[in-house]
């Protein structure tokens, strides 16, 4: 039992959070999403897709090479133990090689920094990539998207008992942590400059400070931050709404539009007959969040984001 004296709690959450991470050999990660409920998807048959080069290699091999995370809870998470991965991220994956005539199951997943992904997809590492992608117009120039499956946006993670931070404009004097380099830090540093802004490489090292009483918040998309709420729901919270659009899109080496246009089909299709929604409640949803209704899909014209 946890005592109630300030530092000794944030740890004992601490240390709930990371038994929920690693947990016992051969048990679920505490609240993760549980495989038996997961989707099943069906698979395609007589898939034909000459025109994309991602998919014929793919095809030959007989399974796709996939860029995910692997420290975002319910989104792309790794198992330590088992190697395991799971999260919406994770089933939207899945999802599409369904879609693209490929069983789920032969899905080699590669974990990739986000630092590098247009490299990965530039350079043939990864077929195509899911884990918390945003969409913009400098990103349209150096790889596809396909979607987006998803909409979040920029929000705050606090501690439960924390009541003077309801949003953006609150932060002042606060102390934010969030990403180095990433959009969000810089939002903050632009928009907020009262803040006292601190980083680190990963999230999961800003929430162990919240935990910790070292910083006053985090800051990333919601989507993520929901995540790590819903591990520690009795220590952690969002606070306020959003305060940015970030659409969450699959990223596909460019000029391979004959693949980006197949799996923007596959994610309508996947969204009517409710594989869509199914997988979201196995994952996401477990953080007490209904699944929202899926973005409309922007199916750009190739020659869109191109640079002059």
């Amino acid at each position: 039992m946890c005592r109630t004296t300030r530092v000794p709690r944030a740890l004992c959450a601490l240390l709930v959070l990371l038994a929920a991470a690693c947990g016992k050999e051969g048990s679920p990660p505490g609240k993760g999403p549980a495989a038996g409920r997961l989707p099943h998807y069906q698979v395609a048959r007589d898939v034909r897709l000459p025109a994309s080069r991602t998919w014929t290699r793919a095809k030959r091999r007989g399974h796709f090479v996939v860029g995910v995370k692997e420290d975002q809870p319910y989104l792309g998470e790794k198992d330590p133990a088992t190697g395991t991965y799971s999260g919406f991220d994770i089933e939207i994956a899945r999802m599409m090689s369904a879609s693209l005539g490929l069983a789920p199951k032969t899905i080699r997943f590669r974990t990739i920094a986000s630092a590098n992904r247009e490299t990965a997809l530039q350079n043939g590492q990864i077929d195509y990539y899911v884990g918390t992608y945003t969409i913009n117009p400098n990103r349209k120039k150096l790889v596809g998207f396909a979607g987006p499956y998803y909409l979040a946006g920029q929000s705050l993670l606090v501690r439960k008992d924390e009541n003077t931070i309801h949003g953006p404009d609150d932060l002042a004097g606060k102390r934010v942590c969030s990403a180095a380099g990433s959009t969000p830090y810089q939002r903050v540093k632009a928009d907020y400059p009262k803040a006292v802004l601190v980083a680190y490489d990963t999230y999961s090292v800003c929430v162990d400070n919240l935990l910790t009483y070292q910083v006053d918040a985090v800051t990333t998309d919601d989507a993520i931050l929901i995540g790590y709420a819903a591990k520690v729901p009795s220590e952690l919270k969002l606070a306020g709404r959003p305060f940015s659009k970030e659409p969450y899109g699959i990223g596909v080496p460019r000029g391979d539009n004959a693949l980006r246009l197949a799996l923007d089909d596959a994610l309508a299709a996947r969204e009517r007959n409710g594989d869509w929604k199914k997988a979201y409640e196995a994952t996401l949803g477990l953080s007490g969040v209904p699944a929202p209704h899926p973005p409309a899909i922007d199916r750009y014209p190739a020659g869109r984001g191109r640079t002059a």
